[in-house]
């Protein structure tokens, strides 16, 4: 024993991870108790903790007090027990096993926090819980010990276990549709299991978790940071533990198929070793004397010969009798229906119905006496009754799928009470409103008033029975899909004889039936069997069983019933509220019909109803589970000893084993088992094996699990209307191992999983619709439902009500559990129960939860009667309609195939690759533009350097010539310019500057103008004086706290000596709105130029070289870094020389500009063009789109402008805006646009392009038109469409292949494919390559790589970078390392690729096509690969309609996903699920952090830009309000 010990105690230590800490003495105590809990000879009657206890603190009180509470409870009549496979001590001893893990708890905003339910307190209205939740609970007394008690497991075979662990409630009760409340205490002690993870709860939604005494935190990457988000996210990674990523190497071998890992079987899984099994025979079906041929004759038969016995008595929510129906009264008002039915309904003078027509039959389930008229007057009338629910509203869950079922059996009458009628939604006209996915439907009332007497003549045919459908029954599958099982005449007289004799029933006795009468078993023995029988029927209504769920018994007691047919609830029910009746008495009971016996919690409900009942006369041998199935009809039924059944079996199974199929039982009483009873033995007259359940149906052998398949005449015929699916299902041919036949008759799928164990039993041990695969082992949902249960449920789950479903997410099922949470539950309630779910199904099933999801009591959609409708709350799941109060996401334990990280072969060197293109027969990546040198129109370029010349040179020659029209909101000209006036204006400028400035040649001024005609006349003004100009956005009077520092920043770092402005921004600099954002007295000088003396200018500076600095162009990128860019005179008119050439711009020639002048090309194009082509510049500052957003294509339209230019906000502003605005746009033309350019720094965003282009269409815009341009810090102006020139290209490219910077092009639609437009045509005189991101080397054009570019323009070098000092110099000055080691280029800092097209240039050689894919600072390095997060955001913004705006980054290898809600927000915690699905199915990459958050919280630049480095900074610092931040473990 000690050395066994000894190695299983070793491989404990091995197997339970030791937390990574100090271990102090005590806690070596309680780590050592626990771990040698197990291993220790129990004392009798002690929990293993206690002795631990005395061992470790010599308390002997405890054991004492543990024996007299035992004592006391034994004395106590009843187990309060109601829990079966999984039962709450494994529980407990598995969560006890768990070591404290830190968790981080979500964080919410105070309004989702008071999510409360539709109606928080309804009357019980479900088949699952306990109605009576206060009667349960217990005093037991608690003493605390300092570790966390093992439970006592004792031995589980063949017997009902009587002790139980406590929970930390001495009692905790728990219930389910049929599941056992968790017993009161057996020891006084309390399990510490409930506080595994309260230590790590946080204090309050918004406090940092407790255990983290400073406020500062090192997170992984070292960095310090006082926040409490990014403290969460350190306990997150702690939880994931997972090693870091080796950083991403210089290049890879690798297949683009990422292959997704295939889980490899275990070559130790337990494999079937049984011989194969044989096909099972039932007793034959017994000849009876004077049997009727079919039903109708067995009624016709009671109905005259015996009129007065009675057939059905229904019952009122109080439990009175209120009507007894006879067989002669049944027999006459069928009659009566059946004739009305043929005879007196007609449509244009045609019969309404003819035999072999369906009709639909709603009856509520309180009508019992209704609904049996209305089904014999059908069957009398030939026609095929489809009884259904009763729809309540328009959007019962569920109600559409019954609807097609109804259209697909061509149902155009409904036949219903009066009452019924009454009580459905009506229409305005005062008929039925037609349901969801209804067809249009005829409602006849089926009470006396309205039926007629029969003519004297006309009499039924009652035939014998036959192969024509008798009736059809609804089922509903695991997708949700409603379909119809139609039973012959035959069937039906055939399974009334079999359940006759298997249930030995006898004429004129009572049966007292809970069961839904309309299908199943209810209608079987309680509308069918009962008939053929002549016996009495006690109908008790689902609304009694609500109001008093003693109900049942009562009448089995009053109506001395021989047999009750129920389901493990109503045993359930009833054992909560037996306490009130002392003198029922069950001595009547020959036989109790546990319709659901094959359930894993049914065992529990028999068990702890016998041992309540059996002192108040309920024999044990009555209990009889049985098995069905909708397809099947009775599998098998367990019979009484008197009826010739062997003894009751038992089994306990090993879960690990039925999960790989393998029956094992388990003697070691491990955790993790099952335990089943049987359902009897198989029905009279039928053949029964067990097949299968993937593929071919091969017989399984004796110790395997599979699909129990029926041949018999008692079966249902088909699915109707559905012949493929039938096939498979009702016609399926079970075959041995060599693949013969092993009969010659099809034999039906039951959709029941199991075995057939000792004296022919079955034992089922699940159902295919609750079949959870995930990693090739297979779980049963009702399984993992009982273990939820398990953990506390009373203190938390709402009435008992979870669902668990599996969800297919990256080619896996994932196991999904959604439980409805008590109205009064609080944060660290459900997230700890959650927590502890987690761990309890991961230690019993060995297998994770993907999701677990809260909702408010009452609102998952309901079954009719009672019990959660499974398909409709997955459906609503993944459609983001289930609105969650809690969510907790586990993607990282649960995904285990995706693709193995990207790994370096180190021999391969960039020089190898080249060789490699080269004989690939690739080309080198570079391409340029046409040769400047060759294109000069006039002697312009030679003659002016320098943009001041040529406005005096245009001031001089053309002076009245209009160069700018500034445009305001109404489309009106504010103010314009001509070549003299700007002159003049800019001669003014120079002089304030040099007289009241007194600054020098070289000082920097900064331009703080909003955009008009002030900004381009001091702009020139600088030029005129010497001075250095940097235009500055000025701050925004509503929101200074967040512009002005902007300003005030571009302004130190520029070392500008002076700002111009007007009076109105000097007043609000100098302000004190603006002292409370910045230092106002440490402005330099202000100059405002508002009313400036007309003085005349001495001398215009000309600088003495081209090479002199003539502008700084600063912007903040989307990395947020502050960049300042110098820009010579050289590269100034270079860059006005390309655009000039490329657009073709005269002095003839308008175009219109509606961007902000500022910095890049923007600023170019508004300042410097115009100037230098002369040519008119209509100009729309974007401000004024948001007072009247069709200003600019207004504009456009009315200067019939060819050339245009604007920013993707300006068209995503005209996209949304104008698509309704019909009014506006019929004066618009487009038809003169022949080029409509965006300017970017990004990809080409392609669906908003075409969206515009598809909206305007319509308004004479060329498809063609639409295009955008390239530019970057180090050249504004790369690529340009221009106005000659092929049109931009679109190429699909492998989504996989580019996170391996392969370029790989696939056809449009193919799976990720995602489409790249060219960024525009190259400018003259720029040389672009493509190089490698680490090598520097150049890359073929099937690689993707750095963009390079090599021009006159480029700018001379950063002026400074603020926010990232070391910022390279070699951004202007790089050189390939191999190759062309000569030319100077500059690195773009973004990545893309260059394509050889089918085009030709203007020069007449094939178009060089270059695609912008995104910037290097922005990709995102993970799992070895390189991606772009707007991929992972277009990914995310198309997985729900609520989401807005979305943006993705990195911190600490997590991947966080902020997406924008636009929606109410009790949608917030729908989005989490999805967003993580997404995001694994496109891209492989499990979501660490989703944060949500309100419309407009992700920040966004003045060119549409998502800034997402200062989202990253605002989500850990805290400043982001989110509704919902969901960590994923």
């Amino acid at each position: 024993m000690v050395n066994n010990s000894r190695t299983t105690f070793r491989t404990m230590l091995q197997t339970e991870p030791l937390s990574l800490c100090y271990i102090t003495q005590k806690g070596y105590e309680k780590k050592r108790a626990k771990l040698l809990a197990r291993y220790i000879p129990l004392i009798q009657g002690v929990d293993p903790s206690l002795q631990a206890e005395n061992r470790v603190s010599g308390s002997s009180q405890a054991t004492a007090t543990g024996v007299k509470q035992q004592k006391s409870r034994s004395n106590n009549s009843r187990d309060e027990r109601f829990r079966s496979d999984v039962h709450t001590e494994a529980v407990q001893a598995a969560l006890a096993k768990y070591k404290e893990r830190k968790m981080p708890m979500p964080s919410k905003r105070r309004s989702v926090l008071v999510h409360s339910s539709v109606e928080t307190y309804t009357p019980p209205d479900t088949s699952s819980a306990s109605e009576d939740e206060g009667s349960l609970r217990r005093q037991g007394r608690i003493t605390s010990t300092p570790f966390q008690s093992h439970s006592n497991v004792e031995p589980w075979l063949n017997r009902v276990i009587q002790g139980s662990s406590t929970s930390s409630s001495a009692s905790s009760t728990s219930s389910h549709p049929g599941g056992k409340p968790a017993a009161a205490s057996n020891t006084a002690t309390v399990t510490a299991a409930a506080t595994v993870l309260a230590d790590l709860m946080v204090a309050s939604v918004r406090g940092v978790p407790r255990g983290y005494n400073s406020s500062i935190l090192e997170t992984a990457d070292g960095v310090p940071v006082n926040s409490r988000v990014s403290s969460k996210i350190q306990q997150l990674l702690n939880t994931l533990k997972r090693p870091k990523r080796p950083p991403l190497k210089e290049f890879f071998v690798d297949d683009f198929e990422e292959l997704l890992e295939v889980q490899q079987p275990d070559p130790n899984q337990p494999k079937p070793e049984g011989n194969q099994m044989n096909v099972l025979k039932g007793e034959p079906l017994g000849m009876v004397t004077n049997w009727p041929p079919s039903l109708l004759a067995a009624l016709q038969r009671w109905g005259t010969t015996q009129p007065k016995a009675p057939c059905l008595t229904a019952l009122d929510t109080t439990g009175k009798a209120i009507y007894t129906l006879t067989y002669g009264k049944l027999w006459s008002r069928s009659l009566k229906l059946a004739y009305t039915l043929l005879n007196r309904l007609t449509t244009k003078n045609e019969p309404l119905l003819k035999p072999g027509d369906r009709v639909a039959l709603v009856f509520p389930n309180s009508d019992p006496v209704m609904f049996m008229v209305a089904f014999y007057g059908c069957l009398l009338a030939e026609l095929i009754p489809v009884p259904i629910e009763v729809p309540l509203t328009r959007k019962d869950a569920g109600s559409q799928q019954i609807g097609f079922l109804l259209g697909s059996c061509g149902v155009t009458l409904a036949l219903t009470t009066d009452a019924c009628q009454k009580g459905l939604p009506k229409a305005q006209t005062g008929e039925v409103v037609t349901f969801k996915g209804w067809p249009r439907l005829m409602w006849f009332v089926i009470d006396g008033k309205h039926l007629a007497k029969p003519a004297k003549d006309w009499h039924p045919q009652v035939r014998d029975a036959s192969a024509e459908i008798a009736y059809i029954e609804y089922k509903t599958s695991k997708e949700g899909s409603t379909v119809g099982i139609t039973v012959s005449h035959a069937s039906m007289l055939a399974h009334c004889h079999a359940l006759t004799q298997a249930c030995g029933y006898s004429e004129a006795e009572t049966l007292t039936n809970v069961l839904d009468f309309k299908r199943d078993a209810g209608l079987w023995h309680g509308v069918l069997t009962s008939v053929m029988n002549r016996m009495h029927v006690i109908s008790i209504p689902y609304a009694l069983m609500k109001v008093n769920p003693l109900s049942w018994i009562q009448k089995v007691c009053l109506y001395k019933a021989r047999v009750a047919v129920v389901k493990s609830r109503d045993m359930h029910w009833s054992l909560l509220a037996q306490r009130d009746q002392r003198d029922v008495s069950l001595s009547s009971l020959r036989m109790l019909l546990v319709a659901d016996g094959a359930n894993p919690w049914s065992i529990s409900s028999c068990d702890a109803f016998l041992n309540v009942f059996q002192s108040r006369g309920l024999r044990p041998e009555v209990i009889c589970p049985c098995a069905s199935s909708s397809e099947a009809l009775t599998v098998a039924i367990r019979r009484p000893p008197e009826l010739g059944g062997p003894p009751p079996g038992k089994a306990v199974l090993s879960m690990n084993c039925l999960s790989f199929g393998v029956i094992r039982v388990d003697t070691e009483e491990k955790l993790s088992v099952l335990t089943v009873q049987d359902v009897g033995q198989i029905m009279p007259g039928a053949n029964v094996c067990v097949v299968k359940v993937d593929g071919t149906p091969y017989l399984c052998k004796a110790d395997e699990v599979g699909e129990i398949c029926v041949n018999s005449g008692a079966t249902g015929m088909a699915y109707f209307g559905l012949l493929g699916i039938t096939k498979n299902v009702f016609e399926a041919i079970p075959v041995t191992a060599a693949g013969v036949p092993v009969s010659d008759q099809p034999f039906t799928r039951t959709g029941l999983l199991g075995f057939v164990g000792p004296d022919y039993l079955v034992f089922v041990v699940g159902k295919l619709d609750g079949l959870m695969t995930v990693s090739g082992r297979r779980h049963n949902a009702d399984d993992v439902v009982a273990t939820a249960l398990a953990v506390e449920p009373m203190k938390f789950v709402y009435r008992g009500r979870i669902a668990v479903f599996s969800v297919t997410v990256l080619h896996d099922d994932r196991i999904v559990l959604v439980a409805e949470q008590r109205p009064d539950a609080s944060e660290e309630d459900s997230f700890q129960w959650m927590s502890r779910v987690l761990q309890a199904v991961d230690s019993i099933h060995q297998v994770g939860v993907y999701c677990l999801a809260l909702v408010p009591a009452n609102t998952l959609p309901k079954a009719p009667l009672g019990g959660i409708h499974i398909s409709e709350t997955k459906q609503r799941f993944l459609e983001g309609a289930l609105h969650p109060c809690n969510v907790l996401m586990c993607p990282h334990t649960c995904v285990t195939n995706l693709p193995k990280p990207r790994q370096k072969q180190p021999d391969v060197g960039p020089a190898s690759m080249i060789v490699g293109n080269l004989v690939a027969g690739k080309r080198i990546a570079q391409a340029s533009g046409r040769d400047v040198t060759q294109l000069e129109d006039n002697d312009q370029a030679r003659k002016f350097l320098y943009l001041a010349d040529v406005l005096q040179w245009r001031a001089q020659t053309t002076p009245d010539h209009p160069l700018f029209l500034l445009l305001n909101s109404k489309g009106t000209v504010a103010s314009s310019a001509s070549c003299i006036q700007l002159h003049k204006r800019a001669e003014r400028v120079a002089v304030a500057l040099l007289e009241k400035g007194r600054l020098n040649v070289g000082d920097h001024v900064a331009l703080v103008y909003p955009p008009g005609v002030d900004l381009i006349a001091t702009f020139y003004g600088c030029l005129y004086a010497g001075c250095i100009p940097i235009t500055v956005r000025p701050p925004h009077p509503q929101n200074l706290a967040t512009t002005l520092p902007t300003v005030k920043m571009i302004v130190e770092v520029s070392k500008s000596a002076c700002i111009l402005t007007t009076q109105a921004i000097m007043k609000l600099l100098k302000s004190k709105e603006a002292a409370a954002a910045v230092d106002i007295k440490t402005w330099p000088t202000i100059l405002d130029t508002d009313d400036m003396p007309k003085k005349k200018l001495a001398g215009i500076f000309r600088p003495a070289s081209p090479d002199m600095l003539a502008y700084l162009d600063f912007s903040v990128s989307t990395t947020g870094i502050l960049a300042g860019v110098k820009m010579s005179h050289a590269a100034t008119s270079a860059l006005c020389r390309s655009i000039k050439l490329q657009c073709e711009l005269y002095p003839s020639r308008q175009i219109a500009i509606c961007l902000d002048p500022y910095c890049g090309l923007g600023f170019a194009l508004w300042c410097l063009c115009s100037v230098y082509s002369g040519h008119q510049s209509i100009l729309v500052p974007p401000l004024e789109l948001e007072s009247n957003v069709s200003v600019w294509l207004s504009a456009v339209s009315q200067y019939k402008v060819r050339v245009t230019f604007c920013s993707y906000s300006v068209m995503e502003m005209c996209t949304k805006g104008l698509g309704t605005q019909t009014d506006i746009l019929r004066v618009i033309n487009l038809s003169c646009v022949r080029t409509c350019m965006v300017v970017a720094e990004e990809r080409p965003r392609i669906t908003l392009t075409q969206s515009f282009s598809k909206l305007f269409k319509d308004l004479g815009l060329s498809a063609r038109a639409v295009s955008t341009t390239f530019g970057c810090r180090v050249n504004v102006a790369i690529c340009l469409q221009g106005t000659a020139g092929p049109d931009p290209t679109t190429v699909y490219v492998d989504m996989r292949a580019l996170r391996h910077d392969r370029v790989r092009l696939v056809e449009r639609g193919s799976p990720h494919s995602l489409p790249l437009m060219e960024s525009g045509k190259i400018l003259p005189g720029v040389k672009v390559i493509i190089a490698h991101t680490e090598t520097k080397g150049p890359l073929g054009d099937s690689h993707l790589g750095e963009i390079w570019v090599s021009s006159p323009h480029n700018a001379t070098g950063y002026y400074t970078v603020y926010g990232e000092e070391a910022l390279h110099a070699d951004h202007f000055t790089a050189r390939l390392s191999f190759g062309d080691t000569q030319t100077i280029w500059a690195r773009t800092g973004y990545l893309g690729f260059l394509r050889r097209t089918e085009l030709t240039d203007a020069s007449g050689e094939r178009h060089d096509a270059l695609y912008v894919v995104g910037s290097l600072d922005e990709t995102l390095e993970l799992r070895g690969m390189r991606y772009h997060p707007i991929d992972i955001e277009t990914s995310v913004i198309r997985a729900h309609k609520s989401i807005a705006e979305c943006a993705v980054f990195t911190w600490t290898n997590l991947l966080v996903v902020v997406v924008e809600l636009e929606g109410s927000e009790q949608e917030a915690l729908d989005l989490v699920a999805l967003v993580t699905n997404v995001v694994l199915e496109e891209h492989y990459l499990i979501v660490g952090v989703v944060v949500i958050v309100d419309p407009g919280v992700i920040p966004i630049n003045s060119r549409g830009e998502k800034q997402r480095m200062h989202l990253r900074d605002g989500f850990l610092a805290d400043q982001l309000d989110p509704i919902y931040v969901a960590y994923n473990m």
